[in-house]
C-alpha cells in the first residue's frame, strides 16, 4: 500500500507540473501545483518581488531566479503577472516561482518572506523629475508596506520605488504605525548610483570597473548622490575638471537614460542588475557571511538627518553596522552640505505623507 501511495504522490506531482493550473487540476490533484517544488531545488531564502511585471521587475525576477541563494520566488503585481510568472518559471533553475495578482492576494504573496523586494510604481519620464513621482508611488510604497507589516514584518525590505529618499522614510512611518519598525530591516537602495559611479570611473582610469569601488553617500536623486571619488579603490587621482565631469554624470545617470529612451522608459535594466546585486548581498548578510559591506540609504546618525546612504555592513538582522564618512575633500564637503538640504526636504515630505 505504501508504494502505491508513493507512486501516486509522484504522479501527482508530475502532473500538477505538466498541466495548466485550473480549478478541475487543483482540486483532483493530490498535491496542489502551488506546493510542488522543482526536483533537485536547493534549499535558500523566500523572496518576494512587489512589481514584478514591470520594467524593473521582469528583468529583477529572470535575474532573482537565477539566484542560487533563492529557494521560492513570489511574483506580485496588479497586471499581467500569470504571464510573467508562467515565462520565468520555465527557467531550469531551483527557485519555485508563484505569482500573486492584484490586491487580493497581497497578503498570501508576502506571508513567510525573508527579502521583499519593491520595484512598485510608475517611472520617470522626459521631464520629470524624481519629486514628479511622489504622489502616486507614495501610495503604492505605503499600501505595500502594510502589507509587509502584517504578514512578514521580520523581513528585509529592499525600497526600490522612486524618490527613494522619500519612500523609505514612508516606508519607515508605516512600519512604525503598525508597531514593527526595526530600521536594520529598511534599506533605501542606491546601489544603481555605486554602479555607474564604479562603471564611469573605470572609463577614466582604463581600469575594468569590477576593480573599482566608488563610495556613493547622501540619498538618491540629483545632487543628493555624492560620490566619494577621494575614497575611490584602488587609491587615484582626479583633476578638477574629472571630479566635476565623473559627480555631474553619476548625479545625472538616471535623466541621462531617460533622455536616451526617449519617452519609451527609464532606467530598468540597469536597475534590475544593481538591485539584484543588493539583494544578493542581502542575502549573503542573511546566510552569516562576513565581511558583506554595500551602500544604501537607512536610518542613520552619520549625520544630523534621520536617514542617509552610507556603507553598511549587511548580516542576519540587515543592515548591522553603518559606517562614517571617512575624511572628505574640500570639493566633497561642499556637496555634502548640499546634498543635505534637499535631503532633509525629501524625507521630511516622506513622513508628513503618512503623518498626515
Amino acid at each position: 500500500m505504501e508504494s502505491i501511495r508513493e507512486a501516486s504522490q509522484r504522479i501527482a506531482r508530475i502532473s500538477a507540473h505538466l498541466q495548466p493550473p485550473n480549478s478541475q487540476t487543483e482540486e483532483s490533484c493530490v498535491l496542489k501545483r502551488a506546493d510542488c517544488r522543482a526536483k533537485g531545488g536547493a534549499p535558500g531564502f523566500k523572496v518576494a518581488i512587489l512589481g514584478a511585471a514591470g520594467g524593473i521587475g521582469q528583468p529583477l525576477a529572470m535575474l532573482m531566479k537565477m539566484n542560487p541563494l533563492v529557494s521560492v520566488l513570489h511574483l506580485y503585481d496588479v497586471v499581467n503577472t500569470p504571464g510573467v510568472t508562467a515565462d520565468i518559471g520555465h527557467m531550469d533553475t531551483g527557485a519555485v516561482v508563484r505569482g500573486f495578482l492584484g490586491q487580493p492576494q497581497l497578503e498570501n504573496a508576502l506571508t513567510g518572506m525573508d527579502l521583499v523586494i519593491i520595484p512598485a510604481g510608475v517611472p520617470r519620464k522626459p521631464g520629470m523629475t524624481r519629486d514628479d513621482l511622489f504622489n502616486i508611488n507614495a501610495g503604492i510604497v505605503r499600501t505595500l508596506c502594510e502589507g509587509i507589516a502584517k504578514c512578514c514584518p521580520n523581513a528585509i525590505v529592499n525600497l526600490i520605488s522612486n524618490p527613494v529618499n522619500s519612500t523609505v522614510p514612508i516606508a519607515a512611518e508605516v512600519f512604525k504605525k503598525a508597531g514593527t519598525y526595526d530600521p536594520k530591516r529598511l534599506l533605501g537602495v542606491t546601489m544603481l548610483d555605486v554602479v555607474r559611479a564604479n562603471t564611469f570611473v573605470a572609463e577614466v582610469l582604463g581600469l575594468h570597473p569590477k576593480e573599482v569601488d566608488v563610495p556613493v553617500v547622501g540619498g538618491h536623486a540629483g545632487v543628493t548622490i555624492l560620490p566619494l571619488l577621494s575614497q575611490v579603490k584602488p587609491p587615484s587621482s582626479f583633476t578638477p575638471e574629472e571630479t566635476e565631469n565623473l559627480t555631474k554624470r553619476i548625479q545625472d545617470g538616471g535623466t541621462e537614460v531617460v533622455q536616451a529612451k526617449a519617452g519609451a522608459g527609464s532606467a530598468t535594466l540597469s536597475m534590475a542588475y544593481a538591485a539584484v546585486k543588493f539583494a544578493d548581498a542581502c542575502l549573503r548578510g542573511l546566510r552569516g557571511d562576513a565581511g558583506v559591506v554595500e551602500c544604501a540609504f537607512v536610518a542613520s546618525e552619520v549625520t544630523e538627518l534621520p536617514f542617509f546612504a552610507t556603507k553598511v555592513r549587511l548580516g542576519r538582522r540587515g543592515a548591522e553596522e553603518v559606517y562614517q564618512l571617512g575624511p572628505l575633500n574640500e570639493y566633497e564637503r561642499v556637496g555634502l552640505e548640499r546634498a543635505k538640504k534637499e535631503l532633509a526636504e525629501s524625507i521630511q515630505k516622506g513622513v508628513s505623507f503618512i503623518r498626515k
